[in-house]
């Protein structure tokens, strides 16, 4: 299986998706766009996987590449490739697909609880309720065909499918220890008291269990997306 990561940012990398393809001995390749935006050629590619970071996928002007990054998606989407999209990755999807992303009401940042969006026949489901690490301040309306999965209090738009294989996650289910505390070293300032924003306290508070919980479900995630080859 070969793998191409759009990393947007060195601090928000793969988390535990790492070891989910390192035991399928894949075939990782990055896209490092902080370091050059340089996309491969689809054909060599089977497994598309966006990563989050702090821009706007409205930032086109300070940051030229997302147009490309765009462009790449949609394409790896419209092949049926299977896409994964975490935080601004789902967003990067969305916006690909011709959605609205905007600033949501909320800025959502913490440990809070998603619900699943029942109903959707072949589809991934989620656990009915769950508890998820976010950090977003931005939301999207779905595209075009995609099928709503998951919602919580702070942000109507948190899961969608496009198709069989392409999924937009607003939150992180790659989690570890090490990379919360990297986007909280990177990141601090998103910490401003409201509603669905916790402390740094609070957010490193949570025990080891919480994160196994989260990477157990993104491993039912990936091998959701990759049945053919796992």
């Amino acid at each position: 299986m070969k793998v191409q990561v759009l990393q947007h940012v060195p601090f928000e990398g793969l988390g535990s998706i790492a070891d989910w393809l390192s035991k399928r001995r894949a075939s990782v390749q990055f896209t490092r766009f902080y370091q050059s935006p340089v996309l491969p050629d689809l054909r060599s590619v089977d497994f598309v996987i966006a990563m989050g970071g702090p821009m706007s996928v409205n930032d086109e002007r300070e940051f030229p590449w997302l147009k490309a990054e765009k462009a790449f998606i949609k394409e790896a989407v419209r092949r049926g490739l299977p896409v994964l999209g975490v935080c601004l990755g789902a967003q990067l999807i969305a916006s690909a697909l011709g959605a609205r992303v905007f600033a949501n009401a909320h800025r959502e940042i913490g440990w809070f609880p998603i619900q699943s969006v029942n109903g959707n026949t072949g589809a991934f489901r989620f656990p009915e309720q769950t508890t998820v690490f976010h950090w977003h301040g931005e939301t999207f309306d779905l595209p075009p065909g995609a099928l709503h999965l998951a919602r919580s209090s702070g942000c109507e738009h948190q899961a969608f499918q496009v198709g069989a294989s392409a999924l937009g996650l607003q939150f992180h289910l790659e989690t570890t220890p090490e990379s919360a505390d990297q986007i909280i070293r990177h990141c601090r300032d998103d910490l401003v008291p409201g509603e669905y924003v916790q402390s740094e306290d609070e957010l490193l508070a949570v025990a080891d269990e919480a994160y196994r919980g989260i990477n157990r479900l993104m491993d039912e995630v990936l091998s959701y997306l990759t049945i053919k080859w796992c």
